[in-house]
């Protein structure tokens, strides 16, 4: 990297750095000749971390403050992998991956990513609520919703709700909701710079105070749909104050039923400055993360609790009445493969809807979607053809390993694997398969890759067009 990094720095961001860190300046300015890190993301819905360890075919190395969290070399290609493809990593530089494990997420509780795209932390907390309760993951952009939906579908993610909305019209549909919020706001990605020179290049003082108002609306927005007795974690990728202690000193003025609660340390992180907020000692709670003291670009962290205790959750979410045809077609197609359960759960019809052609599987949790603009509610399992049933590739990526009879599994070097992402047909021994026909799963060392149809040794492609390699 080159030695003069430093050089391209705006002057400005310097001086105030130089200011805050004082003594620790020449060092922090120092980490920007460092090369940057790479890291992954262990789906733990789907694989545990020893077995990822077993089978992963590159060098990873564990990263020490996220249980889950691994490095790798930057001339490793990991997105190219079939275990990948199988949704059971996802690439996130490494300090962006500890916003979403700082937050206690449990089965079965109602989360909101807020700013969701392009799903780092929704596919996180997505992953830790093993298919019960409810994800809501929404991004303004209708881009980078659709980025993120498709995220979201590759780690497997069937109880989910990705939105495409302004926040504050969500408020109306989600009062006093969720038990978890995420809110990773725009920011002015100072501690992004060393990742990518065009941040550093577009950075204006102006741009951290116009960005302060919008984060301190939108953690409004967040407390009020957040439960009494949630958490909501509030992040940024700046070391701005403007956008950091400052946004939180002002959001427990407003809402004096909030409160900081300290986060899981590391011996990396560094504490909250209240004298760069409006003193409170409170804000040492908040974690910063500099690049001069750990492996990783620069990150913000705050995590609040509102006071009080949690409701009583919403009604089971129920689909319209299926046609008996509709049911029989989706039956045969689940007796043909041998369907045991469905990302980690029973399968349960009442949550099955029908729109169109198309076929959904809901969330378990019934809300009040009405009047918001959204690309996806629940599972898309697929589309109704004449007399019959035609998988998503979505449905086939819900699947955990040993869910279904019908699968054909190579091992991660098998050369076939690529050729199936690439949509070519392959070339099945009897031997590796227990069915002889039929629709089958294709697997990496037993994780779904995607659906095939088995004729004669052969089997028939059915990676979707836009998802091939």
């Amino acid at each position: 990297m080159d030695s003069d990094r430093s050089l391209v720095l705006p002057q400005a961001f310097l001086d105030r750095m130089k200011d805050m860190l004082q003594d620790d300046y020449d060092a922090f300015l120092q980490a920007y000749d460092q090369p940057r890190t790479y890291g992954l993301r262990v789906n733990t819905a789907k694989i545990s971390c020893e077995e990822f360890e077993k089978i992963v075919p590159f060098e990873v190395k564990k990263i020490p403050w996220i249980s889950n969290g691994y490095f790798y070399r930057e001339d490793v290609r990991p997105s190219r992998c079939p275990l990948y493809q199988a949704g059971l990593y996802y690439l996130q530089e490494p300090s962006a991956m500890t916003p979403a494990s700082r937050i206690p997420v449990e089965p079965g509780e109602y989360v909101l990513d807020m700013c969701a795209a392009p799903g780092g932390k929704a596919t996180a907390v997505g992953s830790a609520l093993k298919g019960a309760g409810l994800l809501v993951a929404n991004d303004i952009s209708t881009t980078r919703a659709r980025a993120l939906l498709r995220n979201l579908e590759l780690f497997g993610i069937p109880n989910l709700f990705v939105a495409n909305e302004k926040p504050e019209k969500m408020v109306k549909n989600f009062p006093e909701f969720f038990h978890k919020i995420i809110l990773d706001a725009p920011c002015s990605g100072e501690g992004m710079f060393r990742k990518e020179e065009a941040l550093a290049r577009d950075w204006t003082p102006e741009k951290s105070q116009e960005l302060s108002q919008i984060q301190k609306q939108l953690c409004l927005n967040a407390a009020d749909m957040l439960q009494p007795g949630g958490q909501m974690l509030y992040s940024t990728c700046t070391f701005a104050p403007a956008e950091d202690e400052e946004v939180i000193s002002w959001l427990l003025e407003q809402r004096p039923d909030l409160s900081l609660i300290s986060m899981e340390n590391y011996e990396g992180f560094s504490s909250g400055n209240p004298a760069w907020g409006n003193g409170s000692p409170e804000l040492k709670k908040c974690v910063r993360i500099f690049p001069h003291k750990m492996a990783g670009e620069g990150h913000f962290l705050a995590l609040l609790k509102k006071e009080g205790q949690s409701g009583p959750t919403a009604n089971i979410s129920k689909g319209t009445k299926l046609p008996a045809d509709v049911k029989k077609y989706l039956e045969a197609f689940f007796s043909e493969i041998g369907l045991n359960s469905l990302g980690g759960q029973p399968f349960d019809w009442n949550r099955v809807e029908v729109r169109a052609d198309k076929v959904y599987y809901l969330p378990p949790v019934s809300c009040s979607l009405r009047g918001l603009t959204f690309l996806r509610n629940g599972l898309y399992l697929g589309d109704l053809k004449k007399n019959r049933f035609e998988p998503s590739q979505p449905l086939a990526l819900a699947f955990r390993k040993d869910e279904a009879e019908a699968i054909i599994s190579l091992p991660v070097d098998d050369p076939r694997l690529e050729r199936y992402l690439k949509g070519e047909t392959l070339t099945i021994l009897p031997e590796e398969t227990v069915h002889t026909k039929g629709w089958h799963l294709l697997c990496v060392e037993g994780y779904p890759l995607g659906f095939g149809k088995l004729v004669n040794g052969t089997l028939k492609n059915k990676y979707p067009a836009g998802w091939r390699a």
